[in-house]
């Protein structure tokens, strides 16, 4: 999978690996990053690559609950209102400019990102699985927008950016880049019940006792740390323990080592703390989250 979304996804195996990671761990992946970096095309390649369903919600002020989830329409024929489902039911779901959208819109994606499945009119309807939301959001970009809540950044597993290309790759880009599309080229090259198996296999990674005492103090000092009002919650350090796992499994490996939790600190982490001083902008606090936790694993010594 990581070549076959490398080959339209160039030069940015990290993201990749995040993405897959995500996948992998049964959660859910946020990329806040600049227009036009890749973040669809991303999301379409991982739904290409394992034969899934793609949806594509564009989140917008007026944007209404029902549109995510679905809505259940009265059909004079057999006199029954019969559910018409929503594109929250795919296998990838992007949930593109999140923000721009009000806070009970938002809640919506909440029961369908933590439990898998969406409850409309008293009655429950599973989601297809796998199931993962790629949702976006635009640091440079505030007018009209509204900030996710804390409840909301904690349903996803990991916030990254992709960033721009390098000179080289994006030379190639524009050398090779032709008129088709060329997510449109991708096969196949997984099944759903592999995907599934490989979910299932996550918990039966080991991770050694010396790094479960390790992201517990580094947990500990985000709660204690001057900079940040709220520290990492127990929930956030059960992500990040499984995410660990998710990667160790995508680099081929039953067992954890410290650069898992390490690797994985910032994006796992960041965006589930507060900060004690109030930023002007996504981006700048972002930053300052993200250098906040990069402190205390300066501080804090890894296991050997």
């Amino acid at each position: 999978m990581i070549d076959n979304v490398s080959r339209v996804i160039r030069g940015k195996p990290e993201a990749i690996r995040f993405a897959l990671t995500a996948l992998i761990a049964r959660g859910h992946l946020l990329i806040e990053d600049i227009p036009g970096v890749g973040k669809t095309t991303l999301a379409r390649a991982l739904a290409r690559s394992l034969g899934g369903t793609f949806r594509r919600i564009q989140f917008t002020s007026d944007l209404l609950p029902s549109d995510i989830v679905g809505v259940s329409v009265f059909d004079p024929d057999s006199h029954l209102f019969e559910f018409r489902r929503g594109p929250i039911f795919a296998n990838v779901v992007l949930a593109d400019e999140i923000n721009r959208t009000t806070p009970r819109t938002q809640s919506a994606l909440l029961e369908a990102m933590s439990e898998g499945h969406v409850s409309v009119d008293n009655t429950t309807h599973e989601l297809s699985q796998p199931f993962l939301v790629l949702a976006t959001q635009n640091p440079a970009e505030h007018f009209g927008t509204y900030p996710l809540p804390e409840s909301q950044m904690d349903r996803f597993l990991l916030r990254i950016r992709i960033g721009y290309p390098d000179a080289e790759t994006e030379r190639d880009i524009l050398k090779t880049r032709g008129v088709r599309d060329p997510v449109d080229e991708l096969e196949q090259v997984i099944d759903h019940e592999t995907v599934l198996a490989l979910q299932q296999s996550v918990e039966n990674v080991r991770v050694d006792d010396r790094l479960i005492d390790y992201a517990l103090t580094v947990v500990h000092e985000s709660r204690h740390a001057p900079t940040l009002a709220i520290g990492v919650s127990t929930r956030g350090v059960l992500a990040w323990h499984r995410a660990a796992q998710a990667y160790a499994l995508v680099d081929g490996r039953d067992y954890c080592i410290p650069d898992d939790f390490k690797g994985l600190a910032q994006a796992a982490l960041a965006h589930r703390v507060v900060l004690t001083s109030a930023q002007d902008s996504l981006g700048r606090a972002r930053d300052e989250a993200e250098a906040a936790i990069a402190e205390i694993l300066a501080r804090v010594k890894a296991p050997v």
